[in-house]
Order: structure tokens, then sequence, then C-alpha cells
């Protein structure tokens, strides 16, 4: 079934207001992105934004664009388990701050993403998803979310979708104001940046 906006905040305002803050962000921010770039080229190397492809709105395919924070990986050690060793500590303090996650500016003015959503996962999770989980593609992904300022890294996958498809249920104005909020004091705070025992969320298997 075609998702419905759930009001005009949705339907008329909510992209075309993504694309100003986010310009607007951008600008703002631009000496703190360079800045940024310069210290991964010395302590990382290049590239210095990872791409990686994830899908968005309706499953659609897109680039997504990240500083990177992990050394390439040993050949023969490519598997997940061992990106707790590429994670260097200066690739742990970007992301503990999320300015790592700047670039994805880019791909809210792009259209790809918008401020607020359900973050974009990988491209294989699209069919372990139960179609209560799908439901968080109805809507554009986000730069932060509900699961977010929820817990983050440190709920688990089905609490994360839960908290998507309540979000893709009642969009509104008031309610992504509060979500910004509590994403600044999340940030701020630190919280749930790795799950427990990793250094990135575990693969998702697939839903029940």
């Amino acid at each position: 079934m075609k998702h419905q906006p759930y009001g005009p905040y949705e339907k008329f305002i909510k992209r075309p207001l993504d694309f100003l803050l986010a310009l607007f962000a951008l600008i703002v921010l631009s000496p703190v992105l360079l800045v940024t770039a310069v210290l991964v080229r010395v302590k990382l190397g290049s590239p210095v934004l990872f791409t990686q492809r994830r899908p968005g709105k309706d499953g659609r395919v897109f680039k997504l664009y990240k500083f990177r924070t992990m050394l390439p990986p040993v050949k023969g050690r490519e598997d997940p388990r061992y990106d707790a060793e590429r994670l260097t500590p200066f690739g742990r303090k970007l992301r503990s701050t999320s300015l790592d996650e700047l670039p994805e500016l880019i791909n809210i003015l792009k259209g790809d993403m918008s401020i607020v959503g359900p973050r974009p996962l990988l491209v294989q999770y699209l069919e372990r998803y139960n179609p209560r989980q799908r439901r968080r593609h109805e809507v554009r992904p986000g730069f932060t979310g509900l699961a977010q300022v929820h817990g983050r890294n440190a709920i688990s996958w089905e609490e994360k979708f839960e908290w998507d498809v309540q979000y893709v249920d009642h969009i509104t104005f008031l309610k992504d104001c509060g979500i910004i909020l509590a994403t600044v004091k999340t940030v701020l705070r630190r919280d749930g940046i790795n799950s427990e025992g990793a250094a990135t969320m575990e693969e998702f298997m697939g839903g029940s």
C-alpha cells in the first residue's frame, strides 16, 4: 500500500525545509568539514570519503557519503567481526561526535535523505525485513531518527525498527524538532555509539 502523508507538513513542507536546512548547515559547517577532511586524509589516508550503496525511499538505492573512520581491511580479514581492529582511536572520536556523518548533508540536498527519518541501512537487509519492518522504507531515510534518540546502536534491531515504523506513521513538525533537539543531546553525551561488545552494530539476519 502506498504511503499516505500524515499531514500538510509531511506532504508540502518537510522536503523544502530539509533542503534549506541542509544547505545552511553545509555553509555554516564548511570549516568543520574542511578540517575533518584534512585530518582524515592525514590519519587514515585516501579516499577521505567512505561511500556505500544504501536503500532509500521505496527501496531505491543511492550512494551514501560519510567520512572514513576505519583503515582498509587486511586481506583475508574483511569480515565485520574484524571491524574493531580497523577502527582507530581517531575514528572512534569521529563516530562519538557524529562528525563522520556530516557528508550526508549532501545526500539530503540531493533528495536521497531527509534530516529526520529511519537511518539508511544495508542493501542486503531489504530481503530480510518482515512486512512491518519493511515499512521503514515508505519514507526517505534520515540523518537522525527516533531510534537514534532511543538508544542508537545500544538497542536491538527489533526495537530500532519499531521506532522507525512509529515515526513513519506520525510525521509532524513538532516531532521532527523534538528528535533534532534530542539528537544534539545524545551526541553531546555520546550515548549508544557502539552495540555491546562490538565496534559496529551486529548484522541484521532477518525479522520474524
